[in-house]
């Protein structure tokens, strides 16, 4: 090997090296540009039967879609907006007593003792909540403007996303243009799939809690529901997470009908696994678990709570342009592509 060709490899190398440093100290904007395109997919989902129906052109069914998702929540918003936001006053009430029921189980003995004492040392007292709480509204404020850019961003994606995906294949060798092109229409069809598919899993792991736990006698079912069925789109991570305040409001009842909420979340967990998830994959997109659950700790541990919530769906486009550029273009398998 030539000097001047070991040069150009080191250079080569470096460039690498240096956009993957880049990437991952804009990781931030990235994720929010994948959250516009999460929002740009949902509104051509909505526009599709839209345009055929109407027979209006595609830049009027999307503003129509954005309309009709408008008109949703506004009338979600008048129907069950007072009822939620008593369940969920009642909720925070509620969990207050929770935890001072747990305190007072776990004390008296040796171990409840030190777990108490450990998680006294986890949680700030008032002085440091006071002073971290200008530091929180200064976090919520960024967070709920970085939602309007991503949902900005997101129409204007789904208004021209050929002008954006055509954009993304001309920084690739043109010989690779088609395949690239293929390749994100495939990843974008495939994350529609599994968007239906997960927001109809979410619709009826939230029906199923807030039924469950309703029958069992649980306080506040309706909104335990809710946020069993919100938290359903993170995977794994997500059901432990809606199961931890059900279970301390229903120990301010009693430990038996904790013992029955308990029994609730693991039915419903049950359910979802077996009978829901295998009848939607059989329409939408399937994902090994393994390759799920290592997509949430990678993302969790690389790019924190924001990476944990896109975490599937990063999964899914990932998926689809490995098997799509590598498995198939350059090892040359013949491989089914999820959304080809």
């Amino acid at each position: 090997m030539s000097i001047a060709e070991f040069a150009r490899r080191c250079a080569v190398a470096l460039l690498f090296v240096a956009l993957a440093l880049l990437a991952y100290a804009l990781a931030q904007v990235l994720l929010l540009i994948f959250g516009a395109a999460l929002i740009a997919v949902v509104l051509r989902a909505i526009a599709a039967p839209i345009r055929r129906w109407a027979r209006v052109p595609d830049h009027t069914a999307v503003m129509l879609a954005v309309l009709v998702l408008l008109l949703i929540f506004v009338v979600a918003g008048a129907l069950f907006g007072a009822g939620v936001t008593q369940d969920f006053e009642a909720l925070r009430s509620q969990l207050t007593r929770g935890w001072t029921a747990l305190q007072a189980r776990l004390g008296g003995s040796v171990l409840g003792d030190n777990l108490l004492e450990w998680l006294r040392e986890a949680t700030p007292s008032s002085r440091d909540v006071a002073s971290r709480f200008g530091s929180f509204l200064g976090t919520l404020g960024s967070a709920l403007a970085n939602l309007i850019i991503a949902l900005f961003a997101g129409v204007y994606l789904a208004l021209s996303p050929s002008l954006y995906v055509e954009g993304i294949a001309m920084l690739f060798p043109r010989s690779r243009h088609d395949q690239l092109i293929a390749a994100l229409r495939n990843a974008g069809r495939a994350l529609n799939l599994w968007l239906i598919g997960q927001l109809v899993a979410m619709l009826l792991v939230g029906v199923l809690t807030a039924a469950g736990l309703w029958l069992a006698g649980v306080p506040s079912a309706l909104a335990l529901g809710l946020i069993a069925g919100v938290t359903e789109f993170v995977p794994f991570v997500g059901p432990v997470a809606a199961a931890i305040p059900g279970l301390l409001i229903a120990l301010t009842v009693s430990p038996e009908m904790m013992v029955y909420a308990l029994a609730v979340y693991v039915l419903v967990q049950q359910i979802e696994g077996n009978l829901i998830t295998p009848l939607i994959v059989r329409r939408t997109v399937s994902i090994p678990p393994a390759l799920t659950l290592l997509g949430v700790l990678a993302a969790g541990v690389l790019f924190g709570p924001l990476g944990v919530l896109l975490a599937a769906p990063l999964v899914v486009v990932a998926f689809v342009l490995v098997k799509r550029l590598y498995v198939r273009e350059t090892l040359g398998h013949d491989v089914e592509i999820p959304g080809e």
